[in-house]
C-alpha cells in the first residue's frame, strides 16, 4: 500500500469470518529467514501513533513524516466461545512517499442493528477535497452470504464525489451473536500515489421477538403461552419474571431482557416448538395479592438472543385469604400481644364451597413458620382479625413470631380446606451498641413488599415514641448519642401488595428495643520516640497524649518492650494517668531493644500498638583495643585493655608472638595483659604482637559476634 509524508495513512485488511466467529487485531513482528523474529524489529515510528484497532482492524498512521518503504505485520485472530481457534498472519509494505495529497473521506456510518425479516438500506458517499476521481468499493460477510446475501453497486466512480447503495434484505438464517462486517474503501486517483480511506460499519441481525405472550392464573400457579418463534433456526427460549410491571420496549440494538428492568431469569426451554410453562415457584406455589408480569424471548446456537416479547401479567384469583398484618401491640417477656389480620377471598366457587366457615390460625416463634402450632379459630368468614395474647404467654421481647391462616369449608358431613395465607412474620428489631452510637437492624419475612420503614425513638422527656426517621432499607444508624445512657426504639413498616382489593398501605409494628451505647471503639495509638543514653545505659521512652489529637476518653497507656527484635514484645509497665506520658528505663545491661506503647480508654478499649521503635548499640562506645602496652610499672599503660566499652557479654582474646605462638589468652572483657607469657610467666621481649578477639556485644538482634583482628606494640622502656 502507499501513502504520502504529512498525510494520514488508512488500511484494512477486510476479514471476514464465514463461520461468524469474532476476530481481533493485533500486531507482531515482522519475520525473517526461517520465521523468526527480525533481531531489533520495531514498528515504524510507532511514536508518531500507528495504531491497529483490535475489533474493526482499521489501521491507522497519523501521519508519516518520512519517506521509505516500511514493513509491518498483524495477526487476526478467531475465537469461538471464547476461545482461540484459529489465527493467520497478514504482513505489508508500505510505502510512503513525497507527494501533495489529501486522502478520500468516507461519510461517517455508524453501527446498527435489524430485525431478522427486514429491509436495510444506507448509501455510502466519499468526498476528495483535491477534486480527484474517487473509486468506491465495499467487502464483508454480507456480500459473501449464499443464502440472501447483500449488494453494493461497485466499484463505482466520481470526480470529487462517489456514492453507492448497500442493500440487504435479512433472513433468519442471518441472526447470529457476532455482528456483520462492512468495509467500503475509497480511493483516488492522485499521482504518484493513490491515497485511501476506509469506513467499518458493523451491522447486527437481532431474531424477532416471540408474538402474543399470554399469562393466565391457575390455583397457585400461573400459565404462559406464546406463538413459536417466527425463526425456525431459533433452538428454544428464556423466561424472565418481575412482580410487577416495568413497560419495556427494547432499543433497536437490545437484546434480551437487561438487568435494569428489575426482571429475574426464571427458566430455559431447549425446545422451539414448546411454546408453554407453568410458573408454580418451583413448586412452592406463588403469593396471592402479587401481580406477576413476564417475557419471554428466543435463543438460537450461537448464543444470541432476540427482542424481548410484549411484557404479560396476571395475579392468582383472590379465592383464597391474604395475610395482611403481623404487628406488635405489646412487648414483654411472657405477656406480649400481637396484633394479625388478613383479606378475605373475593371469588369462591360457590357450586363447591357451600359454607358455613372457619378460619384456623397458626404461630410459630420464628420467622419462618417453622413448628408452627394450631392456637385458635374463628368461625365466620368476615372475621379476619385476631389478638394473640391469651392462648399461652408470648416473649415478644425475644423472639419474633410468625403467623399462617387456613381457611376450611365447615358443610357439614363436608368439611375440607379450601386455602391457606402464606407464612407472614413480625418485624423483628435488634440493637448494636458501639461508641456514642446505636445501630438498628431489622428483619421480617412476608408475602407483600415493605416499601419504608419508620424508626420510631422514645422522647426522654414526654416519654412518647416519636418519629425520628424514615428509611428504605435495613440497617439505620443513630449517632450522637451518650455512652452509658439508654435509648429505645421501634420500626414501624409500610408495604402493599401489587394488586387491588387489599388493603394499602399495610402497616406493621416491630417491638420495642432498649440499648445503651458503649464504646468499644479503641483510641488511635500514641506516636512514640525513644532517646537511648550510651553512658548511663538507659533509655528514654516518650509518647504522645491521643486526648490532645484524635482520641478524648484515654486514662492510662501500657507499655511493651523486647530486648531483641526478633520475639514478641510483653508488657514492660502500665501507666493509670493520662499525663504519663513518658519512661526513663535503667537498670539495662544494653540499650538496645524494640518498645511500643498503647493508649486504653475510658471502657478499657485498648488501641493498636504505636510504631514499633527499636534501638541499637551502634551510636554507642564500641570495644576497641589499643596499639601499645609499655610494662615498666609506671602506672601508665603497664596493661593491655580496651578503651571504656559497653554491652559486651564475654570476649575471645588470644595473643600472638612474631612466631605464631600463643603468649597470652583470656575471655575477661577487661583483658588485662601485663606483657608476660602465661606459660612461663616470664616478660616477653619487646616488639610487636598479633590478636585475634572474638567480641559477643549485646545488640538488637541477640548476643553477636564481632571479630578484631590487629597488632600491639610492646615496649618496656620509652
Amino acid at each position: 500500500d502507499n501513502g504520502c509524508v504529512n498525510s494520514i495513512f488508512v488500511h484494512n485488511p477486510g476479514a471476514v469470518d464465514p463461520d461468524g466467529d469474532s476476530l481481533a487485531y493485533e500486531f507482531v513482528n515482522c519475520k525473517g529467514e526461517s520465521g523468526l523474529d527480525i533481531p531489533g524489529y520495531h514498528l515504524p515510528f510507532a511514536q508518531n501513533s500507528i495504531t491497529l484497532n483490535p475489533v474493526t482492524g482499521d489501521l491507522i498512521w497519523d501521519y508519516p513524516t518520512l519517506q521509505g518503504e516500511f514493513n509491518i505485520a498483524f495477526v487476526i485472530k478467531e475465537y469461538r466461545a471464547g476461545v482461540l481457534i484459529g489465527q493467520v498472519t497478514r504482513d505489508m509494505q508500505i510505502t510512503i512517499a513525497a507527494c501533495n495529497n489529501h486522502p478520500p473521506v468516507i461519510a461517517e456510518i455508524k453501527d446498527t442493528c435489524v430485525e431478522a425479516g427486514t429491509y436495510l438500506s444506507f448509501v455510502v458517499a466519499a468526498h476528495d477535497q483535491d477534486f480527484d476521481v474517487v473509486t468506491l468499493i465495499g467487502n464483508g460477510g454480507p456480500l459473501s452470504l449464499t443464502d440472501g446475501p447483500a449488494q453494493f453497486n461497485q466499484p463505482v466512480q466520481g470526480a470529487t464525489n462517489v456514492s453507492s447503495l448497500f442493500k440487504w434484505q435479512t433472513k433468519c438464517s442471518h441472526v447470529r451473536l457476532q455482528p456483520y462486517q462492512m468495509v467500503f474503501k475509497a480511493t483516488d486517483n492522485s499521482n504518484p500515489v493513490h491515497l485511501v480511506d476506509f469506513e467499518s460499519v458493523n451491522i447486527t441481525v437481532v431474531g424477532p421477538s416471540p408474538k402474543n405472550l399470554v399469562a393466565n392464573s391457575a390455583g397457585n400457579n400461573i400459565h404462559l403461552v406464546w406463538n413459536k418463534s417466527a425463526c425456525t433456526n431459533a433452538i428454544g427460549y428464556k423466561i424472565y419474571r418481575k412482580s410487577s410491571y416495568y413497560g419495556f420496549f427494547p432499543d433497536h440494538c437490545e437484546t434480551g431482557v437487561p438487568a435494569y428492568t428489575g426482571y429475574s431469569y426464571l427458566a430455559t426451554i431447549n425446545d422451539i416448538l414448546d411454546t408453554n410453562f407453568t410458573d408454580n415457584n418451583n413448586g412452592q406455589g406463588l403469593i396471592h395479592g402479587i401481580d406477576y408480569c413476564y417475557m419471554v424471548y428466543a435463543i438460537y446456537p450461537d448464543g444470541a438472543e432476540s427482542y424481548a416479547s410484549l411484557e404479560a401479567c396476571a395475579h392468582l384469583t383472590k379465592d383464597v385469604p391474604i395475610i395482611t398484618n403481623v404487628s406488635i401491640e405489646n412487648t414483654s417477656n411472657n405477656t406480649g400481644k400481637v396484633y394479625t389480620a388478613w383479606s378475605k377471598p373475593s371469588v369462591l366457587d360457590t357450586n363447591v364451597v357451600l359454607g358455613p366457615f372457619k378460619y384456623k390460625i397458626y404461630r410459630a416463634n420464628n420467622h419462618y413458620g417453622t413448628g408452627n402450632i394450631l392456637i385458635d379459630s374463628t368461625m365466620s368468614i368476615n372475621d379476619t382479625t385476631y389478638v394473640d395474647s391469651l392462648i399461652s404467654p408470648l416473649n415478644t421481647v425475644d423472639f419474633p413470631y410468625s403467623y399462617k391462616v387456613e381457611l376450611y369449608n365447615e358443610t357439614p358431613g363436608d368439611s375440607f380446606l379450601i386455602g391457606t395465607t402464606h407464612i407472614a412474620s413480625s418485624v423483628y428489631l435488634s440493637l448494636i451498641p458501639s461508641d456514642n452510637t446505636l445501630q438498628l437492624t431489622w428483619k421480617e419475612n412476608v408475602p407483600w413488599t415493605n416499601s419504608s420503614y419508620v424508626i420510631f425513638k422514645k422522647n426522654p422527656i414526654t416519654l412518647n415514641f416519636d418519629s425520628l426517621t424514615t428509611v428504605f432499607q435495613s440497617p439505620y444508624l443513630d449517632t450522637g448519642l451518650t455512652n452509658g445512657v439508654e435509648y429505645c426504639y421501634y420500626v414501624k413498616s409500610k408495604g402493599s401488595y401489587s394488586i387491588g382489593g387489599i388493603i394499602n398501605p399495610i402497616i406493621n409494628l416491630s417491638q420495642r428495643v432498649c440499648g445503651v451505647p458503649i464504646d468499644k471503639t479503641p483510641p488511635c495509638p500514641p506516636k512514640l520516640r525513644v532517646l537511648p543514653d550510651c553512658d548511663k545505659v538507659q533509655n528514654l521512652v516518650i509518647w504522645t497524649n491521643p486526648n490532645h489529637t484524635c482520641a478524648s476518653d484515654v486514662v492510662k497507656y501500657n507499655l511493651y518492650y523486647s530486648s531483641t527484635n526478633n520475639s514478641n514484645l510483653d508488657l514492660l509497665q502500665s501507666f493509670n494517668n493520662a499525663s504519663d506520658t513518658f519512661y526513663l528505663h535503667t537498670g539495662l545491661t544494653s540499650i538496645a531493644g524494640c518498645y511500643a506503647v498503647t493508649a486504653i480508654d475510658s471502657f478499657n478499649n485498648e488501641s493498636a500498638m504505636s510504631e514499633i521503635i527499636c534501638v541499637d548499640i551502634d551510636s554507642c562506645h564500641l570495644y576497641e583495643l589499643p596499639n601499645i602496652i609499655t610494662p615498666n610499672g609506671d602506672g601508665y599503660n603497664d596493661f593491655f585493655h580496651p578503651f571504656p566499652y559497653s554491652f559486651v557479654e564475654k570476649i575471645d582474646i588470644k595473643i600472638y608472638n612474631r612466631w605464631g605462638q600463643i603468649v597470652f589468652k583470656s575471655e575477661d572483657p577487661d583483658i588485662n595483659w601485663d606483657g608476660k607469657s602465661q606459660q612461663t610467666n616470664s616478660e616477653c621481649s619487646d616488639g610487636v604482637y598479633f590478636y585475634i578477639c572474638d567480641v559477643y556485644e549485646l545488640r538488637l538482634s541477640g548476643s553477636k559476634k564481632r571479630t578484631l583482628k590487629g597488632s600491639v606494640h610492646l615496649y618496656r622502656e620509652l
